[in-house]
């Protein structure tokens, strides 16, 4: 078996070299206060309700208000001063914040939890005054990166699998791996009756059970899902590169800001 060091900032395929972002560049908060007309779908993903198309299914079935009037019509727009209400709660454009959380394990990704487990969002109630969601999900074991927004329109944009965002995350396994799997997994495995293909798989360790497998699929567990069909137990599993971002300067359990930079990546 042929021993490749993993490196996450490697060019592979056709990806390009990603360029290091700049860290020290304040949080990127984009000012949405309203100077124009604007379709009302768009109001409300910039209030942080949903995405665009989304917003559309709450219009057609006449969920929202515009000054106190049900509009169902698509292409409607607010003006500026208009009170646009969904479910009683007047809707304001907030503003767009996006941060990277390196989740440390034993947390759910999810925004809540009615049997009061700890979830991400003990971890990032402070960062700022907006409400933010996870983008995606991480097992509770799994650490790595985890993205937050209250970008409605991204969040769906990098969860649709059509989108495969690049996902990089070094794997323990429980045992050595063979040459005969390694190579069935580079050569692509069948789950659920569904061929699935990796876009890199390194040995990390001199042991052979450490490994660093790229992958753009956004199916859930499906890092862990190959693992398994090949009769291996996943011990740790940590995300280490979401599309253009690493845990550079990130310790585990940490957050920060993401640069304008690279949210123009993500986009």
């Amino acid at each position: 078996m042929t021993k490749k060091k993993f490196n996450p900032n490697k060019k592979r395929g056709n990806n390009k070299a990603v360029k290091k972002p700049d860290y020290k560049h304040q949080a990127l908060q984009q000012p949405t206060e309203q100077t124009e007309a604007i379709r009302l779908n768009k109001y409300i993903a910039n209030a942080g309700v949903c995405s665009r198309r989304e917003a559309d299914k709450l219009i057609e079935k006449g969920e929202i208000t515009v000054d106190g009037e049900v509009i169902k019509e698509l292409g409607y727009k607010v003006k500026p001063g208009q009170v646009v209400v969904h479910e009683k709660s007047v809707l304001k454009p907030e503003n767009r914040v996006y941060l990277l959380l390196n989740k440390p394990k034993g947390f759910l990704s999810t925004t809540s939890d009615p049997e009061g487990r700890k979830t991400v969002m003990d971890l990032v109630s402070k960062a700022c005054l907006e409400k933010v969601f996870p983008v995606g999900r991480l097992d509770r074991s799994t650490t790595g990166l985890l993205l937050f927004t209250n970008d409605g329109e991204l969040s769906k944009k990098l969860t649709q699998p059509k989108h495969q965002i690049k996902k990089i995350y070094q794997v323990s396994l429980n045992k050595p791996i063979t040459k005969n799997d390694f190579e069935e997994i580079l050569s692509g495995i069948t789950l659920d009756d569904e061929k699935v293909f990796v876009d890199d798989l390194a040995i990390v360790d001199g042991d052979n059970s450490t490994l660093g497998i790229e992958i753009h699929l956004g199916k859930n567990r499906i890092v862990k899902r190959i693992f398994e069909h090949l009769g291996y137990n996943v011990t740790k599993l940590d995300r280490v590169v979401y599309g253009s971002l690493t845990k550079k300067d990130l310790p585990r359990g940490k957050w920060r800001f993401l640069t304008e930079k690279e949210v123009l990546w993500l986009k």
